[in-house]
């Protein structure tokens, strides 16, 4: 596999002056907690609990070295351009920076709050961390500098996302909005914030007090009347009152009651304008409640906007989430086994159909990939194409006889086959491992001999795992378990970037 050429290596920004390329400096150590949650070379597919201070090495070393504005920069990266696989590590990370003992660190860290903070639950988890990190000093959390950064996240909003967030995600972690705009004593900038600010905090009466017989501007009117129509869903029992409010206000679920929720024609609404990763979510229970039917109009609709390129492009859904999504729905019943299903073929279809248009990974995006398989003590290439299906693919692999996973073979066949590889990628349920030669070892000889920055991946599909990967080389990591998120990891180890 080869990186996109508009990527930053981070070989130099990752060597220190005089030392090996293929250190792991603070730098790597720092992006791979903000990317996975652990400074260590081994990625778990199951999160593992709470982001902590034991996990946070490398970033106090840097900020004790007066690095804060680089580890700053860092959080905005990982966290704007989709890089991080976990939010929390770039959270829990500002929320340091925010209250280091530098200044600039300090300033650059709340200068950042919204470009990392995007939404409100985001907020309510670095308020959070804010006050776990707080626990047990003698000061309190709400500086003026906290409460300048908390007021410009509100009054930096466009007014109408504003009043769908807050009515959306009300309250997190043990914080509301209330609790924010009480204690950072926010004054809004503008009065469409001011009508939102006085709506959270007062309640909907005292805005109809307040604004019955003011002349009110047009972005006023605006919010008011959506603020209006939320709060009349919440009051509403008329089953076609709520769906024409759902339908011509684009209302979601979290802005109506639970009561709401047991209308199948409430979620017929729902489901038309719905995200598309939260209808793969609930496919299996909208057919389990009969929302979904063979042959229905409803079934017909999600299932074009399953397989439209255009929504798929929007959604920007990575093609393993549909596969997880579709074998999920293929079960016919939840994890635990309930609720259960008819799997209904039309969306089969329509999944396998997107699953297809949204494909871009390993063969079908790399120009020059070489798919090997473990056979009987060695390696041997495999007929996988990009244009196969993935029924196609499996019927190769399965005529292959089974070998034990041997690490360093396929990096000796590239070698001796004098191929030059930048990312070798080993995919295994096998948990025995019969080395011939040392992994590593193997890796520095085709990086000497091909002169590729090759690295060495190690994709434990089963959530046994091995860590083969000298902590001491960047170059070289391994997973434990498989999901999206290992998807993530590895593209961001090919382009350098962790």
């Amino acid at each position: 596999m080869e990186p996109s050429g508009s990527t930053t290596s981070n070989h130099t920004l990752n060597s220190t002056g005089g030392g090996c390329p293929w250190e792991v400096s603070d730098k790597a150590r720092l992006c791979r907690f903000l990317c996975y949650g652990s400074e260590g070379d081994v990625y778990t597919a199951r999160e593992e609990g709470r982001v902590s201070m034991e996990n946070a090495g490398a970033l106090l070393s840097m900020l004790q070295e007066g690095r804060g504005a680089e580890v700053v920069e860092e959080i905005k990266r990982f966290s704007q351009d989709g890089r991080a696989v976990r939010p929390g590590p770039s959270f829990f990370a500002l929320a340091l920076c925010s209250q280091h003992s530098e200044l600039k660190t300090r300033q650059a860290a709340l200068k950042a709050l919204k470009e990392v903070c995007r939404d409100p639950t985001h907020m309510f988890s670095f308020i959070q961390y804010k006050k776990e990190l707080k626990d047990g000093m003698k000061c309190g959390i709400w500086g003026r500098a906290l409460r300048k950064a908390v007021s410009d996240w509100y009054n930096e909003q466009d007014a109408m996302s504003l009043a769908a967030a807050v009515t959306k995600c009300k309250q997190r972690e043990g914080w509301s909005h209330q609790d924010l705009l009480r204690l950072s004593h926010t004054k809004p900038a503008k009065d469409a914030i001011a009508l939102i600010s006085k709506c959270i905090t007062k309640g909907w009466k005292e805005v109809q007090v307040a604004y019955a017989d003011k002349e009110n501007s047009e972005e006023v009117v605006k919010v008011l009347s959506y603020l209006e129509v939320v709060e009349k869903v919440k009051h509403s029992c008329d089953e076609t009152e709520v769906i024409s409010l759902i339908e011509e206000h684009k209302l979601e679920r979290e802005q109506l009651l639970t009561d709401h929720l047991k209308s199948k024609q409430v979620w017929r609404a729902l489901l038309k304008e719905m995200p598309l990763h939260s209808v793969l979510k609930i496919l299996g229970k909208m057919t389990s409640n009969k929302v979904l039917e063979p042959g229905s109009s409803e079934t017909q609709l999600v299932c074009d906007r399953i397989q439209s390129e255009t929504v798929l492009k929007k959604a920007k859904l990575h093609p393993f989430s549909i596969l997880l999504a579709s074998e999920h729905y293929k079960r016919g019943q939840g994890y635990q086994g309930k609720p259960k299903w008819e799997p209904d073929g039309s969306i089969l279809k329509a999944m396998d159909s997107a699953f297809y248009k949204s494909f871009m990974i390993f063969a079908r995006t790399e120009a020059d990939t070489h798919v090997l398989a473990y056979s009987e003590g060695a390696v041997v290439p495999c007929s996988v194409s990009a244009d196969m299906t993935l029924a196609e693919a499996t019927v190769e692999l399965v005529k292959i006889p089974s070998g034990s996973t041997d690490c360093s073979l396929p990096i000796t066949w590239a070698t001796e086959s004098g191929k030059s590889v930048d990312v070798f990628i080993i995919l295994t349920n096998n948990p025995l491992w019969t080395l011939t030669a040392s992994p590593l070892e193997s890796l520095k000889k085709h990086r000497q001999t091909s002169g590729a920055n090759s690295k060495l991946v190690m994709c434990g599909l089963t959530s046994i795992g091995h860590a083969i990967a000298d902590t001491e080389d960047r170059g070289l990591l391994s997973i434990c378990g498989f999901d999206l998120g290992a998807l993530s990891v590895i593209r961001n180890l090919a382009q350098d970037l962790i």
